[in-house]
């Protein structure tokens, strides 16, 4: 994870839409494609956003690579821990457009009131 790329989505304490909306914008640009990375406990909500952004989004969206590992990181006093990492490689086809989730059709709205008798 030391290369910082224009196209990768770090993944932190933010809500998790803003991650999903900032993974769609760069599957929709001119590069079609993107990376989300996180570590630690945002590992989870990575995972998260990789699927809302598949399932809900951009249907057609290809998953390119998963890389899983373990960083040394220095702390507090030259200390040095260990902390796991992923990295969602993701993709469109390169000249295809987005194909979002199809909507599903709602019910006519019923009235709320009751007739009188």
């Amino acid at each position: 994870m030391a290369k910082r790329e224009r196209f990768t989505i770090y993944i932190g304490k933010n809500d998790m839409l803003n991650y999903v909306l900032e993974t769609v914008m760069h599957l929709n640009s001119d590069e079609a494609k993107a990376i989300i990375k996180a570590r630690g406990n945002a590992i989870s909500m990575a995972v998260d956003v990789a699927e809302i952004v598949r399932s809900r989004y951009v249907r057609n969206t290809i998953l390119d690579d998963v890389k899983i590992g373990t960083e040394l990181l220095g702390t507090y006093r030259d200390r040095k821990r260990e902390v796991s990492f992923i990295e969602i490689h993701m993709s469109r086809p390169p000249g295809e457009i987005s194909t979002p989730a199809p909507v599903p059709a709602s019910e006519p709205a019923k009235p709320h009131h009751h007739p009188k008798p």
